[in-house]
């Protein structure tokens, strides 16, 4: 077999929306809404750096309802860069980009394939430098926003072809509950058709869910809530003689999304807290100093400052001095270093000696051990919610809303039904309240005073 090198991306999201993020600066807002066309740039640039053959892009070049004119330009812009370059593109469009679309009706470069709907086409790939036939690349488009069959089973190898063969694929292999149920498949399906690369696309979080044959997801190659933390970008992947793949992944995007925990166990007020705070931001910055970072963070613990924070509005004042002075720096057009913080995730509770509370043969330490033994399984958690919003259930659109609820989002739940459990029914809070002591926090260092 002839070696190469190709380049895996897919979910561009071109020209995103970042819902939610309305009420951002101008500047800011500016900015995320070019990260996209930004990564699309530094795709180009890796894919020319890393002298690749060929790109593969597996879906969701767009967003349906953000398709804009400025988007497929830009598109076309880099796919011409490309051709420059003699580097072809095999891409198929997803869920979020379908052939029946609104797009613009424009002519693409030469060297640039689409793969319809239907069946899967094929296309044999070269490798550039001497024009080898290296690759048959198979894919099949999404004709409509819905495809809810398994697309998988339609791809087959050439017949007598002995090139390494790679499949686009746009779906959700073994089910993953984070995103929707399109084109289902599961891996012992696309092991059956006997491919060599399954250059996947639909799920956000990059993994290989196996190497031989490898199965890739890339992820997306710029990360646009926090939901989508960590490094965006793209595989480049080796083929030797063998037929065997090395995948290294190139990081492309430029805002970085973050989730940040903060304990607040041992700060006394909000001097204490402001800085615990600051400090965290100087220290995102200091780790990406070239990337603007968007981060969310988890205040948690118990102590003190859980007053400040449940009842004087202390985060909520914190959030608006640090974005006014990060709204400062963006008006400078100083966006290397940015550290935008998101909001505040408030998962605090009052200081109590929880452990004393389990122990305790009362309603609470009842309450606290049920929730506990739910929460160690996935399963135990679903049936615990499950009764607690039976009556919620039988609403049909309650029913949808709540069934796509993933598993962190019920622990939150979880975890603050305890909480409210802990304040209402242990005596503490009123106790803090007064000055006073409380046997559950007795043995943590006594009064307020000596914490």
């Amino acid at each position: 077999m002839i070696p190469f090198r190709f380049l895996h991306a897919a979910d561009l999201h071109l020209d995103s929306r970042f819902v939610g993020l309305a009420q951002l600066p101008q500047a800011v807002r500016s900015y995320l809404r070019e990260s996209t066309f930004a990564a699309l740039g530094r795709l180009v640039g890796v894919a020319v750096e890393e002298e690749v053959d060929f790109v593969v892009i597996s879906g969701d070049v767009y967003d349906i309802t953000d398709a804009s004119l400025q988007g497929q330009l830009r598109f076309q812009e880099a796919l011409k860069q490309l051709a420059g370059h003699g580097i072809q593109v095999y891409l198929i469009h997803g869920n979020h980009d379908p052939l029946d679309g609104p797009r613009l009706s424009m002519e693409l470069p030469a060297g640039v394939t689409v793969f319809g709907a239907g069946e899967a086409g094929q296309a044999v790939a070269c490798r550039r430098r001497d024009g080898a036939e290296v690759a048959v690349i198979s894919g099949i488009s999404y004709p409509t926003a819905k495809v809810t069959e398994n697309t998988a089973l339609l791809f087959n190898r050439k017949p007598g072809s002995s090139l390494f063969h790679i499949a686009l694929l746009h779906g959700n292999v073994d089910g993953d509950l984070q995103h929707e149920t399109y084109s289902p498949c599961t891996r012992k399906d696309l092991i059956s058709r006997s491919f060599d690369y399954w250059a996947l696309g639909h799920i956000h979080k990059r993994s290989i869910l196996h190497e031989r044959p490898a199965i890739v997801y890339p992820g997306n190659i710029q990360g646009r809530s926090v939901k989508e933390t960590g490094p965006k970008g793209c595989y480049i992947v080796d083929v030797n003689p063998e037929g065997l793949t090395d995948l290294r992944f190139r990081e492309l995007d430029t805002v970085r999304w973050q989730v940040k925990e903060i304990p607040i166990d041992g700060l006394t007020d909000e001097g204490e807290l402001t800085n615990a705070v600051e400090q965290a931001v100087e220290e995102i910055r200091g780790e990406l100093p070239q990337l603007m970072s968007v981060v969310r963070f988890r205040l948690t613990g118990r102590g003190r400052v859980h007053r400040i924070l449940s009842e004087k509005g202390a985060a909520a004042d914190l959030l608006s001095e640090l974005q006014r002075r990060e709204a400062a720096r963006a008006e400078r057009k100083d966006f290397a270093g940015l550290v935008w913080t998101e909001g505040f995730a408030v998962e605090t509770g009052l200081p109590v000696d929880r452990e004393r509370l389990l122990q305790e043969d009362s309603f609470l330490g009842e309450l606290l051990r049920l929730s506990g033994t739910s929460g160690e399984t996935a399963d135990g958690l679903e049936e615990l919610l499950s009764a607690a919003l039976k009556p919620l259930m039988e609403n049909r659109e309650l029913r949808r809303l709540l069934t796509a609820i993933d598993g962190v989002e019920k622990q939150d739940w979880l975890r603050s039904a305890e909480e409210l459990g802990i304040t209402l029914l242990s005596g503490a809070e009123e106790a803090v309240r007064a000055g006073g002591q409380h046997p559950a926090f007795a043995e943590m260092g006594g009064s307020e005073e000596n914490e």
